[in-house]
């Protein structure tokens, strides 16, 4: 066993471990796919870019997970579902890249997110933002900082949910579209937004990450009733979410609770 994976696996230092090695992962993978666009020439914008650089990011992030911490499972987007996952006490739950058309195209709103679940909860998390040159993590970051006025709302730039209509027009809000749901999140964990509502149905790998690093910044997340988001289940749907500034979230729930807005699926 590695000094790495030793870290991760014994003492108290565990969870800073596994969230510096977030950290490290998501960077590294975004590093790489930002080398990747650079060299994209006429691929810039296709298909192809897109396909060519989830692959490459996975398996950056399997190889390195693989060798640093052998005995852990992974849950991502488009690999087959680890059939010890639901009995297993430690699952990295990975999106290699999120917002793939917001990166084929040269946009900055994409990310590359990294969770661990262990012990029945997120423990770690990191979402990488390369676009920006940041990486946003459980193991260090600051609450986010509010400049007051209008509450802003961050929603799909290419199809926002119906039901974030009413909830802006109940709370006085405006909504802000932007890319990937891990940019999102973000943009709420940076003070960009204020709040990240989403409706149309996700996987786990698409939040855990941004969820995990909010939780850790004393950010209120929820599932759209209310109730806890819940990691490591055996279908890995998650229909809906809520990240926001903790002094909105009662003004926000009662909103949706209102609404009898449901609307089209978000992506």
């Amino acid at each position: 066993m590695s000094p790495e994976t030793m870290g991760m696996t014994m003492g108290s230092d565990w969870a800073l471990s596994d969230a510096h090695l977030a950290e490290q992962l998501a960077g590294g993978a975004g590093e790489l796919l930002l080398e990747l666009r650079s060299d994209a020439g006429q691929l810039l914008g296709t298909p192809e870019l897109r396909y060519l650089a989830d692959q490459r990011a996975r398996e950056y992030l399997t190889a390195q997970l693989q060798d640093r911490c052998p005995d852990d499972v992974v849950l991502s987007e488009e690999t087959v579902d680890d059939p010890r996952r639901a009995a297993h006490d430690r699952v990295w739950i990975i999106d290699p890249l999120d917002g793939r058309t917001q990166y084929a195209d040269g946009r900055p709103d994409w990310a590359v997110d990294v969770a661990l679940w262990a012990e029945g909860g997120l423990r770690a998390g990191a979402v990488a933002l390369p676009g920006l040159g940041l990486v946003l993590s459980t193991v260090s970051g600051t609450f986010p900082y509010r400049a007051g006025g209008k509450m802003r709302i961050a929603v799909s730039r290419s199809r926002p949910p119906a039901l974030a209509a009413p909830v802006a027009r109940m709370c006085a809000a405006r909504l802000v579209p932007m890319g990937s749901a891990g940019y999102k999140a973000a943009a709420v964990i940076r003070g960009e937004v204020d709040a990240y509502l989403h409706a149309g149905g996700q996987f786990e790998w698409d939040s855990a990450a941004p969820v995990a690093v909010a939780r850790s910044l004393g950010l209120h997340t929820s599932r759209i009733d209310g109730s806890r988001l819940r990691y490591n289940q055996p279908n890995p749907w998650l229909p809906d979410l809520l990240i926001c500034r903790p002094e909105l979230a009662d003004q926000l729930l009662d909103a949706i609770a209102a609404s009898t807005v449901r609307g089209p699926h978000e992506c």
